[in-house]
């Protein structure tokens, strides 16, 4: 067994299914210790503010909060290994029912934000880090600069507010809220990945800065092979590893894009599900909303961790250095 562990690929399986376990304990505790602390009380709330204090501690033991922390910690640890995430406190509804027609929405702009970032970043990095490579176009690099950095430091929320003012109110091109068509894709879209987009192009375009004066690439201009080639061929390989090892970050973070601009958009989604069990203390959909979500960021983690290892088999060895 110990020899099989210190052979590159089980090693490093066995590390990534190590983390993927703790992630998915620390998650849960989280997302169970994180309802306690929203304010007010869930029984009064599900009861009625007009509702005795005989029919709030009803309420509260109908619900299961009159069981101790522990107690109650350890049933939603249960549900949660048996795919049980329990029922809704306002509707009655399983948890899983909600979460399984509201999550198309909500991954539908994610996933199209994620196609749309790698695409536009990958070739916005490369266009702006070869156009200005030899110190060329100086201007060009200093507009770059400032623009994604003010993309970056808009929230997303602001983003698509001004997205609805230009293309909706001023232009009336495309809607505003809903999911009705095809075109109420865009805004939305478009909100979540500005930001990503920005990121991964700096990021890009700074690694493409140091591959382009790698000696193959210089190679490779001293035998007249065309740009395109250059960049898609010989750049664009080398620069992944590193890209794909951040944008990791970036890509499962938009997920939480999404469950904020749903808000702006009016979009069925997730986010408006999560709000609406906030401020009527749904604990079960709420908890069951956030696992959701936190596990699709560790699974998109661990993905491009074991993308990374297959692409450079150096990365399997990289955390055991580390160790």
């Amino acid at each position: 067994m110990l020899s099989m562990l210190t052979r590159p690929w089980p090693s490093f399986l066995f590390r990534k299914g190590g983390e993927l376990v703790a992630a998915v304990l620390v998650l849960i505790l989280l997302t169970f210790a994180i309802v306690h602390l929203i304010p007010g009380d869930a029984a009064r709330v599900v009861a009625g503010q007009d509702a005795s204090p005989a029919d709030v501690e009803s309420t509260r033991t109908a619900l299961g909060l009159d069981q101790p922390f522990h107690v109650q910690l350890w049933e939603y640890f249960k549900g949660v290994l048996t795919g049980d995430l329990g029922t809704s406190f306002r509707t009655g509804q399983n948890v899983i029912d909600v979460i399984a027609a509201r999550f198309p929405f909500t991954a539908s702009i994610a996933l199209l934000g994620i196609a749309l970032t790698v695409v536009i970043s990958l070739a916005l990095g490369l266009a702006v880090a070869g156009l200005t490579h030899g110190n060329r176009n100086q201007w060009l690099d200093t507009a770059f600069g400032w623009v994604t950095a003010v993309v970056l430091a808009l929230p997303v929320y602001v983003i698509g507010a001004a997205l609805i003012v230009m293309f909706a109110v001023q232009w009336t091109v495309l809607p505003a809220a809903g999911a009705s068509t095809l075109s109420s894709y865009i805004l939305p879209t478009a909100a979540i990945a500005s930001g990503p987009i920005c990121a991964m192009a700096r990021l890009v375009r700074r690694e493409a800065a140091v591959v382009l004066d790698q000696d193959y690439m210089r190679t490779a201009r001293g035998w007249r092979i065309s740009k395109v080639r250059q960049y898609v061929k010989h750049a664009l390989p080398n620069l992944l590893a590193s890209t794909l090892t951040l944008s990791g970050l970036i890509l499962a973070s938009m997920i939480g894009g999404a469950i904020l601009i749903e808000s702006v958009f009016a979009w069925p989604g997730l986010g408006r599900a999560v709000v609406e069990s906030i401020i009527g203390r749904d604990y079960p959909l709420t908890r069951g909303i956030i696992l959701v979500i936190g596990g699709i960021a560790i699974v998109v983690n661990i993905t491009i961790d074991v993308a990374l290892a297959i692409g450079d088999p150096k990365t399997l060895q990289a955390g055991k250095a580390l160790t």
